[in-house]
């Protein structure tokens, strides 16, 4: 027998209003800036917040919030349908343009700290290097992301072609997750924890997925034997 999540009443007594969903759209906006805010303030006045090798802590840890991001993006769905939460929905896409934000900066303090601006050192670098490959292919396949991620850009493509590009989020979470394990090298342990909430999230819609293909199928069959004549 299948298992089936019914959203349970405090669930529903939990749903926030209008005015809830905005102030918790400016909460989450708020707590999305602190870990950037952290390392503003580190630069300018506590050094010290930012370890030994401040530059390495900055590629780090916004790298780090990528993922994080990514995979916050990914739970929506999920915790949405699991728990009746329909409101999450209204913060997916500032969840995941945070993700993009995030990796832009990662790719920034990369640029900066460890190739000094030089292009060509760069462009070998990504050449030569799986995970730096790996890495930037993710954030070049995040930006029609972010791109089309207006109430417009639905308009104008259309809910089938502009689910047909965010679906890239399938294919970018994944490099990401590559990225990181490939760059750790030796301690695998974060990486496998992003990596296990990553096939438990992805694997989540491909039950959801195959249950709806035989509930179809079910209906067609139902429909076709009630249609026979009798």
């Amino acid at each position: 027998m299948a298992l089936r999540f019914a959203p349970c009443a405090a669930a529903r007594a939990m749903t926030p209003g209008s005015r809830g969903i905005a102030a918790l759209k400016a909460i989450v906006f708020a707590a999305a800036l602190v870990p950037l805010g952290r390392l503003v303030v580190g630069v300018a006045l506590y050094p010290d917040w930012l370890g030994a090798n401040p530059a390495e802590f900055i590629t780090r840890s916004t790298g780090d919030w990528t993922l994080r991001f990514l995979l916050a993006t990914l739970a929506v769905t999920p915790l949405r349908k699991a728990f009746g939460w329909h409101w999450l929905a209204s913060l997916r896409r500032m969840l995941g343009l945070f993700a993009f934000f995030y990796g832009l900066v990662h790719l920034s303090s990369y640029v900066a700290f460890d190739q000094v601006f030089d292009l060509t050192d760069i462009l070998a670098d990504i050449v030569k290097r799986p995970f730096i490959t790996v890495g930037f292919t993710a954030l070049v396949l995040m930006l029609p992301l972010a791109i089309t991620s207006t109430d417009r850009m639905v308009r104008r493509l259309g809910a089938r072609r502009w689910l047909a590009v965010h679906r890239l989020v399938y294919v970018v979470a994944p490099l990401g997750v590559l990225h990181f394990w490939w760059m750790v090298k030796a301690d695998i342990r974060e990486p496998a924890l992003y990596a296990a909430i990553l096939a438990g999230l992805l694997g989540y819609r491909l039950v959801a997925r195959v249950r709806e293909a035989r509930r179809r199928r079910a209906r067609s069959a139902r429909g076709a034997s009630a249609a026979q004549p009798r």
